[in-house]
């Protein structure tokens, strides 16, 4: 009787080791993990291959979230309660894929969505999916297709929230609302009682200033970006404060326009451009948590892993599409200006800082060199390198619009 139930059940242990095979081979969902609170929540999916995923509603009242995975699946039913604006979630195979529906709290937005590769000891692929409170209700659509035109355009949640004396500076009390328009926030170095490098008859910060508006104007000629500058005249504006305009702004890109010195070497010119290092990128986490600029995840004091996920996976995003972006500028403004040695750097600077926002930094020049200095104060070849800048925003949000068809 022993030995039959022990093939019994040793036969049994084989067939479900072999349905759990066969699920594996068609497998492809690891887990699904939540970050956030009541205002905006993070859901990220780890998987063991590369996806191209489809989101709609399943109900009138925009209260469940379907996310379609095709060509994937999960070992059996994945289950459990949520977080923040996500009250519970199911994962189970059918239809040629694995079905992650989401019941979250009614009128949550899908505020973005990217898909993160392995990297930095991360084996696995990840599936990210940002949703916010607030707006009228609307429908999320494939990453293939368009809003329609009768969906409204929700309202974007406020994630910072800076003080009055800044509103006041920049003439926003308020984050604009979300739109189709990708937002470029231009950062003219400098200003006020900082006038940045010196020559013996121009500041960096006219330069930097004048460079800004020409970018403004160039990009705003086409009706396809939303432009914020940090400063539109002889002000000055803290660091830190530059950073939280871009955040609170919802910028979807951050370029932040100086020019370089060399004191007495008048020799050293031609531009560059930075990107956040490494140890910058370690710097970000200090900051973050001295000023709490990251988006808000409620229960990050009591749970400081879950936000440090949810910082490390949307840093090391922002760091591949700052440097996506920096290549795309080298290589738009080479044939305008003379690039310096390796002219794509890295640095720690506190503008690069902001966890969410791809963010660069371009030298224009030095303005202790004559050259340097006579093209970046002359409107027309000022006008050019800031074409070629243009041409480079054009193109970045050309490659993000292709990855997300995919």
């Amino acid at each position: 009787m022993l030995a039959a139930l022990a093939i019994l059940l040793a036969g049994g242990a084989a067939a479900a080791f072999a349905a759990n095979e066969a699920a594996s081979s068609n497998g492809g969902v690891l887990r699904v993990r939540f970050g956030g609170d009541q205002a905006e929540t993070r859901i990220v999916v780890d998987l063991d291959r590369s996806i191209s995923a489809k989101i709609s509603r399943d109900d009138d009242q925009g209260s469940r979230l379907v996310v379609s995975l095709p060509n994937v699946g999960a070992n059996g039913v994945m289950q459990g309660r949520g977080q923040g604006l996500v009250k519970a979630w199911t994962v189970n195979n059918g239809g040629g894929g694995a079905r992650l529906a989401l019941d979250v709290a009614p009128g949550a937005q899908v505020k973005r969505r990217f898909l993160l590769p392995p990297g930095d000891g991360v084996t696995n692929y990840r599936y990210v999916i940002d949703i916010a409170a607030g707006g009228p209700v609307a429908t999320p659509v494939s990453a293939k297709g368009g809003r329609p035109a009768s969906t409204p355009v929700p309202t974007a949640a406020a994630v910072a929230d800076i003080g009055p004396s800044v509103a006041d500076l920049i003439g926003q009390a308020s984050p604009p609302p979300l739109n189709l328009k990708k937002v470029v926030v231009i950062d003219a170095g400098h200003g006020g009682h900082d006038p940045g490098a010196q020559s013996a008859h121009n500041n960096e910060k006219d330069i930097t200033l004048a460079a800004a508006r020409a970018l403004k104007a160039r990009l705003e000629k086409t009706g396809r970006y939303q432009v914020v500058m940090t400063r539109d005249a002889d002000v000055y504006v803290p660091l830190d404060t530059r950073v939280q305009i871009a955040r609170k702004a919802g910028a979807d890109l951050f370029i932040s326009l100086h020019a370089d010195s060399a004191g007495e070497n008048s020799g050293a010119h031609g531009a560059s451009v930075y990107t956040l290092s490494d140890r910058g990128g370690e710097r970000v986490g200090r900051v973050v948590d001295r000023n709490d600029w990251f988006i808000r995840t409620g229960n990050r004091a009591n749970d400081p892993a879950v936000g440090q996920i949810l910082l490390d996976l949307t840093q090391r995003s922002t760091r591949n599409r700052s440097a996506v972006f920096a290549g795309l500028v080298v290589d738009r403004i080479s044939d305008r200006v003379d690039m310096l040695p390796r002219s794509h750097r890295d640095a720690g600077y506190f503008v690069l800082l902001a966890p969410d926002v791809p963010a660069a930094l371009l030298e224009m020049g030095f303005i202790t060199n004559p050259d340097d200095e006579s093209r970046l104060t002359d409107a027309d070849q000022r006008g050019r390198l800031m074409e070629g800048v243009a041409q480079a925003i054009d193109a970045y949000f050309t490659g993000q619009t292709k990855l997300a068809s995919r």
